[in-house]
């Protein structure tokens, strides 16, 4: 057995000894977004400094726990609390939890973040279903050796983002007269936003929106045959010409006025599936 299956059963043998959940959707809430777990009939939380081989949240509004429930029928694991590149990680650990999701029976992962808008028709509060993304980071999860058993050397990534689920994403959202956009999600490195000069960069080879999240977890779960469906809040706006300073508290501020229409977004996809 190699070593990162190793890990894998670890963490699966620690969950297992606290929940029998079978979840077949997985969940990754971002920063200021873990309003959704209301919405959960939950059977069991864990913390994720209980689980081995899990990295610990180490950012503010990440409550860092594996949320088991049910929504509309359907068993799920919430991630209430991500990991980033920035906190130290490699992207091997902070995709880790999907690895761990897949074992479990996860094959639908959801993935929301907060993010900065490029595009000049997007505005603060805004949701945009990510069809495509960008790898900025300068890194990539399956670098490395490959285990064959979780997925190929080589993965196809001509459809990062199921198309089966951005139309059922569409379809709710107008259901509830809701605007959504669809665009491109460019993923960097962060800590810090960017400047002037890299948004127009970013801009100007396709980017909708910045964030620092996701794309790792994309790659991962696409790597193991998993659908991904992707969820941006826009909570700033990074117009190059009429840039504000952004500090957290606005950040949190914008993910929670829009946190409501996420939270119906998520919920009303999860009880159309199948």
């Amino acid at each position: 057995m190699s070593k990162l299956l190793e890990q894998i059963d670890q963490a699966v043998t620690a969950i297992r000894g606290a929940t029998a959940s079978n979840p077949r959707i997985g969940i990754i809430l971002g920063t200021g977004l873990g309003a959704l777990v209301s919405r959960i009939e939950i059977d069991v939380t864990i913390a994720y400094e209980s689980i081995p081989n899990f990295p610990v949240s180490t950012v503010e509004s990440h409550s860092g726990r594996l949320v088991f429930g049910r929504i509309g029928g359907h068993e799920v694991v919430v991630m209430q609390g991500r990991f980033h590149q920035y906190e130290g990680y490699s992207l091997q650990q902070v995709t880790f939890p999907v690895r761990v999701m897949k074992a479990l029976g996860v094959s639908v992962l959801i993935v929301s973040n907060a993010c900065g808008g490029l595009n000049p028709l997007y505005r603060r509060g805004d949701l945009m279903l990510i069809d495509d993304h960008i790898n900025l980071l300068g890194d990539n999860p399956l670098v490395g050796p490959n285990e064959p058993s979780l997925g190929p050397r080589f993965p196809d990534m001509s459809e990062p983002y199921s198309r089966r689920l951005l139309q059922i994403a569409e379809r709710c959202a107008l259901e509830r007269a809701q605007k959504v956009h669809r665009g491109v999600y460019v993923a960097v490195t962060g800590p810090n936003l960017e400047t002037r000069a890299e948004y127009r960069f970013l801009r100007l080879i396709g980017a909708d929106v910045v964030g620092m999240s996701t794309v790792p977890e994309c790659i991962v779960a696409r790597h193991m045959d998993m659908e991904v469906l992707g969820i941006s809040i826009i909570t700033d706006e990074c117009f190059p010409d009429a840039l504000q300073p952004v500090h957290l508290e606005h950040v949190l501020e914008a993910a929670a006025m829009a946190e409501p229409i996420l939270t119906n977004l998520v919920t009303d996809v999860i009880t159309s599936l199948p």
